[in-house]
Formats: structure tokens, C-alpha cells, sequence
């Protein structure tokens, strides 16, 4: 088939050789335009090494995005990870029009960081959606989902690096096969079943040591590595990273206040939240590199019977 790849990043990077390695033709590569300071969009580089035409336009909706789009005349166009808005006078420009990718199960989960929200919210599952992209927000009809499960200490890196990011390359692979071949089906998202979050960003990523360990836990498992839990001490910002969760079996048992500190040991230490306690196994001072806990902690002045959140 004839495609165009619009996307961006290392997973846009991983379908464009995908469909390539295959024989599948390439017309062209559309890529959101650099930032400066940036280093190179990964997909613009792979690109441009193999010979490919690249386009960086500042938005979809302007008539020299969709003229670029018609005149290369594919067959599909595939959307891999893509930021910037596609209207409809876009993505229905190939023949067989646009499909889609988004790392959740749709209609749950739209929005950008659809790959934190499950994790931080304490989800068993989650998957990928390929979809005919529409003007509305993640909500067109849906080609096909493949799900995955999250483990119970699974992070987001985990999660989409070794789960989501290789499922999603071959899902797209799938889904231009049915369309072209006119096999696939679309079905209409189920509103009633509809969730949206925002992104997930340093305010969503702030840790409350009141709230349940299991929450706590979550929230640090969702925004690892990005972007990265965050609580304080004498009112500078510490990131917190790998992490193990203790739970006891009666409420009584748990050591401490909610946010002490109640261990600082080798490489970890260990802090209270309501029902058990979060073992801290990396972390980040603001002025700082990741470490091992216990190294921030002694850089920081941090001792047992000091709290957290101040």
C-alpha cells in the first residue's frame, strides 16, 4: 500500500520502519515542527536517512498541509502518536482515509496522557485503540483495541515500553491491512462509557502522604518516569521515582505519622501514608540527579522523624 505517516517521536519512528520492512511505500512523512533547543524528532531523522519526504507544518488545518497531503495521492494516511490537530478536510484526503493511534481503551481514557490515568488509578488492564480520527476529541469510531494487563508494581515505562509501544506498532499494521482490503469494521464509541483526563503534569503528580498507601503508590507508579511524583522537605521540591509499597495487615501496625519519614537506610528509606508505608528507592532533589533515596536524603539534611510534604 501507499501510505503517508503523520507522527511523531520514537513510536512514529517504529511504524514508519515497520511499514517499510514490510515494502510498503512511503510517500511521505509529515512531523510536528521542530522546537527550538530541542534535539531532532526521531521520526523526522529516520526520515530524512532513508530518503523520504518531510513535511513540518505548523498546523493541519492550513490549505498548504492538505495540499502537500493530496498531491503525494496515497492510499492511507496513519497517525502515529500525533499532538497537533487533524480536521477532518485532512485526514479524509487518502482514499482510504486516516487511521489512528491511542494507548488506551476507548472511549475510557481520552486525552493525552491516557497511558498515566490508568496506572495512577489503580486499573488491572489497559490496551490501545485504532480509530477513524474525527474532529471531536479521541472519539471516533473504533477499527480494533488489543489490551494488556498492568501489573500490580508496573510503572508507566514499563507499561508502555514493553506492552503498549510494541502492541501498538503491529495494531497499526493490522488495522491499514483490514482498511485496505475493505475488511475491517467501525464501531461507535459507547458515550455513556466516555472518560477524559487532562494531561498529567507536575500539579496532577504532587503526592498527599494522607491519602491511602495504595493511591500514593499508584500515583508513583503512573508518573514514572514522567513526570515524576513530587513531594517536599523544608519547602524544596523532591522527585520520587522507583518505589515499593508496604502494606500491614492492620491499620495499628503501621509505624509513624502520615509523611515521616521512619527509615533512612543504606540506599531507601522508608515513609508513612495512611494504611502502610512507601519504601522510596529513587529520588530526585530539585538541584539534583536521580539517586539512590538514602544519598538524596543525606543531601538534603533528611533523618528519621522528619516529615515529608513540608
Amino acid at each position: 500500500m501507499k501510505i503517508a505517516i503523520i507522527g511523531q517521536q520514537d513510536f512514529g519512528k517504529a511504524v514508519l520502519e515497520a511499514f517499510l520492512a514490510r515494502g510498503d511505500e512511503v510517500a511521505g512523512v509529515f512531523v510536528a515542527p521542530d522546537k527550538e533547543g530541542a534535539r531532532p524528532d526521531p521520526l523526522k531523522v529516520a526520515a530524512q536517512d532513508k530518503g523520504l519526504e518531510v513535511f513540518q507544518f505548523p498546523s493541519y488545518r492550513k490549505p498548504d498541509a492538505q495540499a502537500a497531503l493530496r498531491a503525494l495521492d496515497v492510499d492511507l494516511g496513519v497517525m502515529a502518536y500525533v499532538l497537533l490537530f487533524a480536521p477532518q478536510e485532512f485526514v479524509s484526503i487518502p482514499r482510504r482515509g486516516t487511521i489512528q493511534f491511542h494507548p488506551s481503551l476507548l472511549p475510557r481514557h481520552r486525552g493525552p496522557s491516557s497511558i498515566n490515568w490508568p496506572i495512577i488509578q489503580g486499573a488491572a488492564r489497559t490496551g490501545l485503540t485504532i480509530f477513524r480520527p474525527t474532529d471531536g476529541l479521541d472519539e471516533g469510531p473504533v477499527i480494533l483495541q488489543k489490551t494488556c494487563e498492568i501489573g500490580p508494581d508496573e510503572t508507566i515505562g514499563d507499561v508502555y515500553f514493553n506492552k503498549l509501544f510494541p502492541l501498538g506498532v503491529q495494531a497499526m499494521l493490522e488495522a491499514a491491512d483490514l482498511v485496505c482490503a475493505g475488511k475491517h469494521t467501525e464501531t461507535v464509541q459507547d458515550e455513556s462509557q466516555a472518560s477524559y483526563e487532562g494531561w498529567c503534569r507536575a500539579a496532577e503528580a504532587k503526592i498527599d502522604w494522607a491519602k491511602p498507601v495504595d493511591q500514593v503508590y499508584d500515583l508513583i507508579r503512573g508518573t514514572n518516569p514522567a513526570p515524576g511524583a513530587w513531594t517536599t522537605f523544608g519547602g524544596r521540591k523532591v522527585q520520587i521515582f522507583d518505589a515499593r509499597k508496604i502494606a500491614f495487615r492492620r491499620f495499628a501496625d503501621v509505624t509513624g505519622k502520615m509523611g515521616e519519614v521512619t527509615m533512612i537506610g543504606e540506599k531507601s528509606i522508608r515513609v508513612t501514608a495512611q494504611g502502610g508505608q512507601i519504601e522510596v528507592l529513587r529520588a530526585k532533589s530539585e538541584d539534583g540527579k536521580k539517586a539512590d533515596a538514602a544519598e538524596v536524603a543525606r543531601s538534603l539534611g533528611l533523618a528519621a522523624g522528619a516529615f515529608l510534604g513540608t
